[in-house]
């Protein structure tokens, strides 16, 4: 008797081929849309930084505008001094924060931003003569409602002035956290100060209800108090000494030249 064609073998047989046929496609195409893929995340990159700077315009080229205006370089968040021992065309601080090498773990009151673990470099952004900068861009993140959102902060070359904000990645509420993107509430944060005293290393700037007075405030979002909440605590982290806090410091203080001049590898040796 013939076996039938709609027995459980033929049709795990024909089921099985399908899946091994479809696993063969699509890992064909990741691999062959891998360049492209990452060449698009750069370019996303990029415009997020020339777009917080308010130097991106729609139809410019963005990789010539970037290479023309931007200098990236690895930043000691420790000493706020630049390092050379990472690349900054390479090196990615989000990656290397997992490395018990090159990150730390925080907790408790030491982790407001809710990360878990910090990177022991990070990359700035400098825009114009990387010596005397028209403005420095920061990557920050931090938790939000619903999870990590990230994005970058630009700041004046006085080291406490504020550009602009922008995020790039985030799972807010749709019309209440996600309003971070709005453009008329990031216009909110020009000429706003982060620190309130001469010689101060921990953030003032945050977010307020009721309307934002002060120099060091901003509107919170309306109906999203935790999202509020979350920006005003990552910016209090990555803007203190266990962020960016030395390094804005020395502009501050009108010492960025030797900001640029003093590396890594310079300080090992002064103190060899």
């Amino acid at each position: 008797m013939a076996q039938s064609n709609n027995s459980i073998k033929k049709i795990l047989t024909v089921a099985f081929a399908l899946c091994i046929v479809c696993s063969i496609i699509v890992s064909t195409a990741a691999v062959a849309l891998r360049s492209k893929q990452e060449f698009n995340q750069e370019l996303d990159r990029k415009t997020n930084i020339l777009n917080v700077a308010q130097l991106y315009e729609p139809g410019m080229d963005v990789n010539e505008t970037f290479e023309s205006t931007i200098t990236p370089r690895v930043v000691n968040l420790e000493t706020g001094e630049y390092s050379e021992e990472h690349d900054p065309a390479t090196y990615n601080a989000f990656e290397a924060r997992r490395d018990p090498a090159s990150g730390r773990t925080l907790s408790g009151e030491k982790d407001i931003a809710g990360l878990s673990r910090q990177e022991l470099y990070s990359t700035v952004y400098l825009v114009g003569d990387p010596n005397d900068p028209e403005q420095i861009i920061l990557p920050i993140r931090g938790q939000g409602l619903w999870g990590l959102m990230r994005g970058f902060l630009s700041v004046e070359g006085d080291g406490n002035t504020i550009v602009g904000i922008t995020y790039y990645e985030h799972s807010e509420t749709p019309g209440l956290g996600a309003e971070v993107n709005n453009p008329r509430w990031q216009a909110q944060w020009e000429g706003k100060e982060i620190y309130d005293e001469e010689g101060e290393l921990q953030p003032a700037i945050s977010l307020v209800k009721g309307g934002a007075s002060g120099e060091t405030e901003v509107d919170a979002l309306s109906g999203a108090t935790l999202t509020s909440k979350g920006v005003t605590n990552m910016l209090h982290f990555w803007l203190s000494p266990q962020g960016f806090g030395e390094y804005l410091a020395r502009f501050r203080e009108g010492t960025n030249a030797n900001v640029a001049e003093g590396t890594d590898a310079e300080l090992e040796s002064e103190g060899a």
